[in-house]
C-alpha cells in the first residue's frame, strides 16, 4: 500500500506582479518577468501551484564606491564604470532576469550627480538592455524623490519597479509610480508588523495592492540570516493563511552578505576566498527562496550560476 503525502491545504494566495512592458504592450522590453503567484509554501507543487520561477536580477550602480568588494569587482572590471555596459554583461553572459540600478552617486552627501546626470544613466540603460529594470534612489529623501519622479517619467510604458518605499519615506515614490503604472519596493526592517503597516500605507495612498513587491531585508549568512529566514517564513504563512494584504510578491537583495567580511578575507584557514565569498552569496539566496522569496537581487555572476541551477533541481529539471 503506497503511502499518501501528507498535504496542508492553504486558502491564500500570493498574488502576481509583472514587470517590463513588451513593444505589444507599448513598451520596448525584450522580455517581462511574473514574480509570485503561488499557492503553496516554496517548491512544494504537490500541495498547490507555484507557476513562477523565481527571477534573479542582478545589481549595478551608477557610481562604484572604493570599497566595493574586489572578489565582485573583477567579473566586471571592463565594464564596471560604464553603468550600460555592466548591464548588459550581466544579462547577455550571467542571464540576468532582470536588472536593478541603485542610483547611490545621486545622494548629496557623495558624489551628488544631477538630475540631469542621472537622467543620462537611466537613459544609456534603457536603451543598453531589454530586460525590466528597477530602479532605486539613494537613501536621501528630498534628492530621492526628484530621482525617482525622473526615472518613472523616463520609463514611462516600461513596467518598472521603483524604490525603496520605506514607512518614513514613501509618499513621493507612490506618486512616482501611479503616475506611469510601474510598480513599488516596498522596504520594511525585519518586522513582519512593519511589512504588513507598508503595505497599508501604500494602499490607502492608492497604490494597487497588485502593484507592491515586499522587500522585508534578507541578511547575510553568518549576520542574522535565521532571523530573516523566520521573518520572510511567517509572511508567508500568515498570506497563505488568508492574511490577504500580505498577500504580496517577496524579493530579497541577497547583496548585505558583502558586508560580512569572513565572506572574502584572506585566511589561509578557510580556503580560497573567493570561492568562499560566491558560495556565500548563494547560501544566502537559496536561503530566502526556501523560506518564501519570489525573487532575488544578486551581485557575483557565479554565485547567480549556483543559485538558478539549485532552483531547476528543486523544480526537478536540473542535472542529476
Amino acid at each position: 500500500m503506497a503511502l499518501e503525502l501528507p498535504k496542508e491545504k492553504w486558502v491564500g494566495k500570493i498574488g502576481q506582479v509583472v514587470i517590463g512592458a513588451l513593444e505589444s504592450e507599448g513598451g520596448t522590453r525584450t522580455s517581462q518577468v511574473a514574480i509570485g503567484g503561488a499557492t503553496s509554501l516554496p517548491f512544494l507543487g504537490f500541495e498547490g501551484e507555484y507557476p513562477n520561477e523565481p527571477p534573479i536580477g542582478m545589481e549595478i550602480f551608477d557610481v562604484v564606491r572604493e570599497d566595493y568588494p574586489e572578489v565582485v569587482r573583477k567579473p566586471f572590471e571592463d565594464v564596471i564604470d560604464d553603468p550600460g555596459k555592466w548591464a548588459k554583461k550581466c544579462v547577455e553572459e550571467y542571464g540576468a532576469d532582470m536588472i536593478c540600478i541603485r542610483m547611490i552617486g545621486t545622494n548629496p552627501e557623495e558624489e551628488n550627480r544631477s538630475i540631469e546626470d542621472a537622467e543620462q544613466t537611466i537613459k544609456e540603460l534603457k536603451e543598453a538592455v531589454g530586460v525590466p529594470l528597477l530602479i532605486y534612489g539613494s537613501g536621501d529623501e528630498e534628492k530621492d524623490a526628484k530621482v525617482l519622479e525622473m526615472a518613472s517619467n523616463v520609463m514611462a510604458g516600461e513596467r518598472c519597479l521603483l524604490g525603496l518605499a520605506e514607512e518614513a519615506a514613501y509618499k513621493s515614490i507612490s506618486v512616482a509610480t501611479m503616475s506611469n503604472d510601474h510598480g513599488i519596493v516596498a522596504f520594511s526592517n525585519l518586522d513582519i508588523n512593519l511589512a504588513k503597516q507598508m503595505n497599508i500605507l501604500l494602499t490607502d495612498f492608492g497604490v494597487k495592492l497588485e502593484n507592491i513587491v515586499m522587500d522585508p531585508l534578507q541578511a547575510g549568512l553568518g549576520y542574522g540570516l535565521e532571523y530573516s529566514y523566520s521573518v520572510i517564513e511567517r509572511i508567508r504563512l500568515a498570506a497563505l493563511m488568508g492574511d490577504k494584504i500580505l498577500q504580496v510578491p517577496i524579493m530579497c537583495g541577497t547583496t548585505r552578505m558583502w558586508n560580512a567580511r569572513e565572506a572574502f578575507k584572506e585566511d589561509a584557514a578557510t580556503g580560497d576566498s573567493t570561492s568562499r565569498a560566491i558560495f556565500w552569496e548563494a547560501t544566502t539566496g537559496l536561503s530566502a527562496l526556501l523560506a518564501g522569496a519570489d525573487a532575488l537581487l544578486m551581485r557575483h555572476p557565479d554565485a547567480v550560476k549556483h543559485v538558478k541551477e539549485s532552483v531547476k533541481n528543486l523544480y526537478g529539471g536540473g542535472e542529476q
